[in-house]
């Protein structure tokens, strides 16, 4: 540390007329040395550095500047993009509810086909169970009248004779004789 003191007070002792020359004393030289070279890179660099840092500056305000507008972007479709799902939730809500609706109409009137056509079964049932009992019953009419018949054929034969076979058919023949002579 002496060495370095010494230097400074041995600049004052220089000569002032005399050479110029080189001193060799590091200790002596480097602080000065420092001092000017720092005063110079201080003097000239400081355009320089503070140009690079407003371009880092610079450039630091344009990514904020641009992530804020990615930002606000982003948010105005997500807005938007909420906005479309509550109108699609709505919208599948109505839908939900017109296809209850729509089920609900179907079902009631499906059931009340179902009910009409049940109800026409039911009378082309009735309507065949009396067209199948008259039927059945003019067959049975039908039946004791043919065996009426064939017995009271049957009853005239045993009980007719020729004779009165004749009488029968000449007092027939006569009435009809009558009628005629009515109508003329």
């Amino acid at each position: 540390m002496k060495n370095v003191t010494d230097s400074f007070l041995s600049l004052g002792h220089w000569p002032s007329a005399g050479s110029f020359g080189f001193n060799t004393d590091i200790l002596a030289t480097n602080p000065i040395n420092l001092s000017v070279v720092l005063g110079l890179l201080i003097f000239f660099g400081k355009g320089v550095l503070s140009d690079l840092l407003d371009n880092r500056k610079q450039r630091i305000l344009n990514t904020i500047r641009n992530s804020e507008e990615l930002r606000g972007g982003a948010i105005e479709q997500l807005e938007k993009a909420r906005a479309r799902l509550r109108k699609v939730e709505i919208e599948a809500d109505q839908f939900r509810a017109s296809g209850y609706s729509e089920i609900e109409r179907e079902k009631f009137n499906l059931i009340n086909s179902t009910y009409k056509t049940l109800e026409q079964l039911e009378n082309y049932k009735n309507e065949t169970i009396r067209f199948e009992e008259q039927r059945a019953i003019n067959q049975v009419r039908q039946r004791v009248f043919q065996q009426a018949l064939q017995g009271a054929i049957g009853t005239l034969n045993s009980c007719l004779t020729n004779e009165l076979h004749l009488r029968t058919i000449s007092a027939n023949i006569g009435m009809f004789g009558s009628m005629k002579e009515i109508t003329d």
